[in-house]
């Protein structure tokens, strides 16, 4: 995602936790920052996408983060997916020191952040909103502001409900195909195309056809996510029985020790348990 700004010809500073991670957007061109807050020391912008909550609050709040590192007038993005009541919080704080905020989680895994084809749900300001098109055009090409603080997380917790349940539907469907003894490429080349055609099918089936786990997105993180749903369904006193089942699914996955898998590693929590080859 990075990189599509650089490439534009944005002066970025950049920071990971690995320095070795951004190689590709510092070869390209990008500063390397010591911190988070000396990546937003005087920047126009600073953009943020980390793993958990407690690394949003610890970027974005923490002493010497980005609210109190980024100048007066600066335009905060935390593209994680976090907590909305997280999302209103940041806001609040950066609003006190004259800073514009949004939340705006992406979707679209790997594929859709290396193509720049990100589907991206904005919580914020209309002005700050404004603001940033230019520049979520250069990583998305779904990009919808959802409301207030908050309701890009919102939206993104949506989506997140919809591909839990879903990709439970493509490992099973794989599973079943191989069983009868159908060719599963065959299977994701007519099922693709069809009424069941979902991302989920056409992206993660051929990895999980050749045996690549390697992740896109962790199940790890996805466990994060339907926790942070199920922990808002409990406030607003709803009850998503599907979400709960898949919820345990993935958690099965992390106590096989597939945390650190792509979400298509659910496959192997299945073939284990019907003893089948991978």
């Amino acid at each position: 995602m990075a990189l599509h700004l650089v490439k534009a010809g944005y002066d970025l500073a950049v920071y990971t936790r690995t320095e070795q991670r951004a190689k590709d957007v510092l070869d390209a061109g990008a500063s390397w920052a010591a911190s988070p807050g000396a990546a937003a020391e005087g920047a126009d912008a600073a953009f943020a996408i980390v793993g958990y909550p407690a690394d949003v609050e610890e970027v974005f709040l923490g002493s010497g983060g980005i609210v109190a590192s980024a100048p007066s007038g600066a335009l905060l993005v935390d593209m994680t997916t976090s907590e909305p009541s997280l999302a209103a919080r940041i806001a609040g704080a950066a609003a006190e020191r004259g800073q514009q905020s949004l939340d705006a989680p992406v979707s679209g895994g790997d594929v859709g952040a290396r193509e720049g084809k990100l589907a991206i749900m904005v919580g914020g300001e209309q002005a700050a909103f404004d603001r940033a098109r230019p520049l979520f055009d250069l990583m998305g090409e779904n990009i919808k502001l959802m409301g207030a603080a908050g309701a890009g997380q919102h939206t993104k917790m949506s989506n997140q409900i919809l591909i839990a349940s879903t990709m439970i539907g493509v490992v099973e469907s794989l599973l079943y195909g191989y069983r009868a003894g159908l060719d599963r490429d065959a299977i994701i080349d007519v099922i693709g195309k069809g009424a069941a055609a979902t991302w989920s099918i056409n992206n993660l089936g051929p990895r999980i056809v050749k045996g690549d786990f390697a992740p896109g997105f962790f199940i790890k993180h996805f466990v994060k996510d339907m926790g942070i749903a199920l922990a808002e369904c409990r406030a607003m006193n709803l009850a998503l029985p599907g979400l709960a089942l898949a919820h345990q699914f993935y958690v099965s996955a992390m106590a096989s020790g597939l945390q650190d898998d792509g979400t298509q590693g659910l496959y192997k929590v299945l073939a284990k348990m019907n003893d089948q080859p991978l």
